[in-house]
């Protein structure tokens, strides 16, 4: 959709009810279309990355980590957040917690508005061919996550935003950042992140995408708090350190890279195949937790 198109239709369109209790409200041309402005810190990794990405053609389907791998970031962020990071997201969503807050963006999804249905449908995701840059393609018209982030984070700093502008911008950034955690939210332009793989995963046909979205953590069968704690059990203070890192360019080139070394041999595949990729499945989950925390600190120390 055009900008011209996104005005007038948004002017038209009266706003679906939001699915939660505070006010939630289709965000506005002018809030759509104000500039992404991206810190130098993000140009800077923009030319230390090894591969980034251009955005996917068409509207993925795909709901990253699942409602389990999203809230187990969020719960995982909060325990690295800086006082200034949560007073500043408690001015913005109150009480809620991050790991409620994390699954907003794909609990609209299910909205039949055509701001959910299209417009914000590519801001879950890139692709990033192989041999190319991030910065050698940007991003298309219609955004993509890297766009959509840089976008939020002027909203979210932006003095004059509302309550509900905030809301929407703090919630999908929360939301952005785990997705682009999960390596086949980082595609290669080939196959729709992954989706367009059809395998057999304990005997019922799926794709590969949905494997890695969901299909690996529901066969570990634990709880988001059995998660939680798994993975801060697991993973030392001097890793968390290394790994706060606010720049979502250094996230995706991890994804390209380790996304090449998850495509399995056969289109059969179950709990050998799990057990092969655990780790990197329990690292970028616990890495999408910091990562959070180290970008909501970064973005209210400039405030």
């Amino acid at each position: 959709m055009n900008p011209h198109a996104l005005a007038r239709w948004l002017q038209l369109t009266q706003p679906q009810p939001p699915t939660r209790s505070c006010t939630v409200q289709i965000p506005t041309a002018e809030f759509l279309n104000r500039p992404a402005v991206v810190s130098s810190s993000w140009q800077l990794g923009a030319l230390l990355a090894c591969t980034i990405g251009l955005v996917l053609l068409c509207t993925t389907p795909a709901l990253a980590w699942g409602p389990t791998g999203h809230r187990v970031s969020g719960n995982l962020a909060e325990q690295h957040l800086s006082p200034a990071a949560r007073d500043g997201i408690q001015q913005v969503i109150g009480s809620e917690s991050l790991a409620r807050a994390s699954t907003w963006a794909d609990e609209m999804r299910s909205n039949p508005s055509n701001f959910w249905q299209e417009v914000a449908g590519p801001w879950h995701y890139v692709t990033v061919p192989d041999g190319k840059l991030y910065a050698d393609v940007g991003a298309p018209q219609q955004g993509d996550a890297v766009s959509a982030l840089a976008r939020f984070r002027n909203i979210l700093l932006d003095p004059t935003s509302s309550v509900a502008q905030r809301q929407l911008a703090l919630r999908f950034s929360i939301h952005i950042i785990a997705d682009l955690h999960q390596p086949f939210h980082v595609g290669n332009g080939l196959d729709r992140g992954g989706n367009k793989i059809k395998v057999r995963f304990e005997g019922k046909t799926t794709n590969l995408h949905t494997v890695w979205d969901s299909k690996m953590i529901k066969l570990q069968e634990q709880s988001v708090e059995e998660w939680t704690n798994t993975l801060h059990a697991r993973f030392t203070a001097t890793q968390v350190k290394a790994w706060l890192n606010a720049d979502p360019q250094v996230w995706i080139a991890e994804s390209a890279t380790l996304r090449k070394g998850l495509y399995p041999q056969q289109t059969s595949i179950g709990r050998g195949y799990t057990d092969q990729h655990d780790s990197v499945m329990r690292q970028r989950i616990f890495q999408s937790g910091v990562r959070i925390a180290a970008y909501l600190n970064d973005l209210y120390k400039e405030k």
